[in-house]
């Protein structure tokens, strides 16, 4: 009999934000409207920030951020070298040039320790990112940037309910920027969001996310309130919809019970992975601290000792039924990036690149879901080193072909 599927991860969609989509549907404004100041507003209070920003991507919060910070062609922004193709993307499309730096190979972040050697004439600005919902080190990584006077823009895409030293990610570089993608710890289907202290930057990204425009759609065109508009600056179509919103604001009021529910899974997988020798679990589900640190337990990777085993676990995993990711391949492998970065080396993330795996977390998975997962984790490797002593101890030579 076939076994159920685990999916790697599953939306939590509930009726609370079923009716706050039909109640925008049914409103007559569908797009950038009031359900999306209000999510900003909700959104900025739950983070701390002075300002929060609604877009229609973690990505083009990115790219927003430099720009508004004056960043492109000719200039130099530094990152990590482990981390999800969008957040290169991002400079690239400034025109600016991204600089590479090796991780730290306990947390995976950038390493603080690499950054000051790429540091040149023309750097403008350091973007950290908060892999799985650890933060980086950002108080040396500020630090730097003060010494240097760089900016420092925090990918924040996995790291919404973090806390970095009694401070939330969000509000401890110049701008942070938060994803709603489908598989994120709170969900708009597609989407993101800025935050900053800064109102300068906050002004240029509202007139950059949406044409250009000096004055939101909504507004204009709200009965007695029309305004006449003007394109300011070459602006993109990069709002967020009503639509959208509508389901973050209902998602926000569950964060910190999601988040906890998800911890509770990072734990089982722990306590059961803990004595296979054959895995490191990266992610450590520690007391929260806000003193220390608070993590979002975004995802759950594993990191396989021998390289050659990662493929063969992942095949093997969604033979199982169990759905499976790779958080990440360094960006520098990538065919696009690999011709920019030519004759470049970054050991540590490409070691962690080829040894990553990640196993299914999200609110709604069961207890015995996810022990049927560390099950399957450990028949891959009671069954690879069966087949290792057999071979081993073959009393004739193998054939050569």
């Amino acid at each position: 009999m076939k076994k159920p599927e685990i999916p790697f991860f599953k939306p939590t969609i509930e009726q609370e934000e079923i009716d706050e989509v039909v109640e925008t549907l049914k409103s007559g404004w569908i797009g950038q409207g009031p359900k999306c100041e209000k999510f900003e507003e909700e959104f900025r209070s739950y983070i701390g920030s002075k300002y929060a920003i609604s877009l229609n991507s973690c990505t083009a919060g990115l790219q927003l951020s430099l720009m508004a910070l004056g960043i492109g062609r000719g200039d130099e922004v530094i990152t990590t070298s482990l981390t999800f193709c969008s957040t290169v993307n991002a400079i690239v499309h400034t025109g600016a040039s991204p600089v590479l730096s090796d991780i730290d190979p306990a947390a995976l972040n950038l390493d603080p320790e690499k950054i000051e050697e790429k540091i040149t004439k023309r750097t403008k600005a350091i973007i950290p990112v908060h892999l799985y919902g650890c933060p980086a080190d950002m108080k040396k990584i500020m630090s730097i940037a003060e010494k240097y006077h760089l900016y420092v823009i925090e990918d924040a895409a996995h790291a919404i309910e973090t806390i970095y030293q009694n401070q939330k990610i969000g509000t401890i570089g110049d701008a942070a920027v938060f994803s709603f993608y489908a598989s994120k710890n709170i969900s708009t289907g597609e989407g993101g969001m800025i935050t900053t202290n800064h109102q300068k930057i906050a002004e240029k990204v509202k007139i950059l996310r949406l044409h250009g425009l000096d004055k939101d759609a909504w507004k204009r065109y709200k009965t007695g309130e029309y305004k006449h508009y003007e394109c300011v600056l070459p602006g993109f179509k990069f709002n967020m919809t009503d639509i959208q919103a509508s389901l973050g604001i209902r998602q926000l009021k569950k964060i910190e019970q999601w988040r906890c529910m998800r911890k509770e899974i990072v734990k089982i997988y722990n306590d059961l992975l803990n004595d296979l020798e054959e895995v490191t679990s990266i992610v450590k589900a520690g007391r929260d601290n806000p003193e220390d640190k608070v993590q979002a337990y975004h995802l759950y990777p594993i990191m396989v000792k021998n390289p050659q085993d990662r493929d063969k676990l992942l095949t093997y995993l969604q033979e199982e039924g169990i759905g499976v990711g790779v958080h990440f391949k360094p960006v520098h492998q990538h065919p696009y990036y690999a011709k920019i970065f030519k004759n470049k080396s970054y050991p540590t993330a490409e070691n962690a690149g080829s040894r990553l795996l990640s196993l299914p977390l999200f609110p709604t998975l069961r207890k015995e879901e996810a022990e049927r997962v560390v099950e399957s984790v450990r028949a891959f490797f009671k069954r690879t080193s069966k087949n290792t002593r057999l071979i081993s101890s073959h009393p004739y030579p193998r054939p050569t072909l």
